[in-house]
């Protein structure tokens, strides 16, 4: 699944390739993807220009002159960019004829993905955006107000780290990654993480994102960045898929657990469970 550091590449790299072009169709070939009436959909963007494109946590957020569109690509959602027609595929669900007669796809062999369109500037307006905690990302992320969050809660601090309503961006890898960094097993109850052990996660979590945005993100199982654009995050792994491995820290092995229904990865000395 696509983490903040692999929808920022994407965001980056369709910026070269979209800003200032205009929309001249839209072929829907699967609707469920897009949570608006078709026509409506159509109507709002065909004939506008994209003027930039943001994220937020897993999201992407098209900005056009009056609307924006809010993607979240979910399990394995992609965007291409064709130059024939005769170069898109099955699962090119959404496909947008644009200038030049180049095509903007979205590709999803699973069909998760969706597609909110909303008036430009009421993007938070969205149940899907609303509920989204602060990015993990942001250096002025207020870590008092995360704590007051999980103080309380009896749910791994694994689980808790992979909320979105909690924080924004994180997904099992860089879950994984992350507290690895911070020396805490991933079965650790969050209410009995204290404030100075959170500020190491957050830490952590940020020294790895950032990281992970610079080197493009993680190619890995069933993800992979679209347009041409692979990530090398996945050579600076220390735990995540390693299991049987040294602890590059340690030389301990690697094992693979399960938290709260995730395939986890830990060295079991460097995260000694309490």
């Amino acid at each position: 699944m696509p983490e903040l550091p692999e929808v920022e590449t994407v965001k980056n790299t369709l910026k070269n390739f979209l800003l200032g072009k205009k929309i001249k169709d839209i072929i829907i070939n699967y609707d469920k993807i897009i949570k608006y009436d078709n026509k409506d959909f159509k109507n709002a963007l065909i004939d506008q220009t994209f003027m930039d494109i943001d994220r937020y946590g897993k999201y992407l957020i098209f900005k056009f002159e009056k609307n924006s569109l809010v993607s979240h690509l979910r399990m394995e959602g992609k965007y291409f960019i064709r130059k024939n027609l005769a170069d898109i595929t099955k699962h090119d669900h959404i496909i947008f004829t644009l200038e030049n007669d180049i095509y903007l796809t979205y590709h999803d062999v699973r069909k998760f993905g969706t597609m909110e369109l909303t008036k430009k500037g009421e993007e938070f307006f969205l149940k899907s955006l609303s509920k989204l905690g602060p990015e993990i990302n942001n250096p002025n992320i207020d870590i008092n107000s995360i704590y007051q969050k999980i103080k309380t809660s009896s749910r791994p601090i694994k689980a808790v780290l992979l909320d979105q309503t909690i924080v924004a961006g994180l997904g099992n890898i860089y879950v994984d990654e992350t507290l690895f960094l911070a020396k805490i097993h991933p079965n650790k109850q969050a209410k009995t993480i204290s404030l100075k052990q959170l500020k190491i996660i957050i830490n952590s979590a940020q020294e790895v994102i950032n990281k992970a945005i610079k080197l493009g993100g993680t190619t890995i199982r069933s993800y992979q960045s679209s347009l041409g654009v692979d990530g090398r995050f996945q050579n600076e792994l220390n735990v995540h898929t390693l299991a049987g491995k040294q602890c590059k820290r340690c030389n301990t092995l690697i094992k693979k657990i399960k938290v709260a229904g995730r395939g986890t990865y830990i060295c079991p000395n460097c995260q000694e469970e309490e």
